[in-house]
């Protein structure tokens, strides 16, 4: 094993997740690099490769952190924390929101945490409570109804008929797929039917996408676009695209990775 190998096996211990680029900066090589590390670690079982980049091998306490939902922080996770700190500067103390249980949500769970905002949260994530828990300042609500291991969140029938009975000041919505002219893809369905009817019952609602998501469909639409208040994305996203939401009048939050974020006029 090489010096590179065993300290991409320390950053996993650390991080238990970590995308090529992350690591590709942090040595100062190419990505093509990391993914050949990445390839030696994975056939002798030290790392999982995810899409975008490489997890801690499962042990025996890891069942709750090593899913699919963790594998995809590793992705444009710079992107994505830029874009929650918009979004948590975007939440009034007081305020009730539904966050759902996508990557980008769980990194503006993370912050709101430590920054206590005194938030009252629904959700049907566990990952969601199991981050805003750690403050009594805010006040976490969670649905129940058919666990779902991937998403590690609930839905089915139950989980809907609580969905109906709240409605939050302000939702916000990560999503696998957005087109600017139609709106918001997922390919999970039980879930996204719980998004569809607290979008119908919000005041306000907000959508974290990174640049990345811009331009793919997944298996079923979610949301119109025509539902969305508030767009919060980064630099690289397509220009013709926000242009499009513009027309529409919706607000375009623009994240600048060391500052969080700025409006684009």
């Amino acid at each position: 094993m090489t010096e590179r190998e065993q300290l991409i096996l320390d950053r996993l211990e650390k991080g238990k997740c970590v995308s090529y680029q992350d690591l590709a900066d942090f040595f100062g090589v190419s990505a093509m690099t990391i993914r050949r590390d990445a390839d030696r670690l994975s056939r002798r079982g030290a790392v999982i490769k995810t899409i975008g980049g490489v997890q801690k091998t499962v042990g025996e306490n890891d069942n709750l952190h090593e899913t699919a939902l963790m594998s995809r922080l590793a992705t444009q996770r710079q992107e994505k924390q830029a874009i929650a700190r918009q979004a948590l500067a975007l939440l009034n103390t007081g305020q009730t929101v539904f966050m759902d249980g996508g990557s980008t949500c769980l990194e503006l769970a993370k912050l709101a945490a430590r920054e206590a905002k005194g938030l009252t949260v629904v959700t049907n994530s566990i990952m969601i409570c199991r981050e805003l828990g750690q403050n009594s300042n805010n006040t976490v609500i969670g649905w129940g109804g058919q666990y779902d291991p991937v998403s590690l969140s609930f839905a089915g029938a139950a989980c809907e008929d609580e969905a109906k009975k709240f409605f939050p000041d302000v939702a916000i919505f990560s999503t696998k797929g957005f087109l600017a002219d139609d709106g918001t893809y997922e390919s999970f369905v039980p879930t996204l039917h719980i998004k569809q009817i607290i979008a119908r019952q919000s005041r306000r609602v907000i959508l974290l996408v990174d640049h990345s998501k811009f331009g793919q469909r997944a298996l079923r639409k979610v949301l119109d676009v025509s539902q969305l208040h508030d767009v919060i994305t980064d630099a690289a996203a397509p220009r013709a695209d926000l242009a499009i939401l513009k027309k529409r009048h919706i607000q375009i939050w623009i994240t600048a990775m060391d500052t969080g974020g700025r409006p684009r006029k």
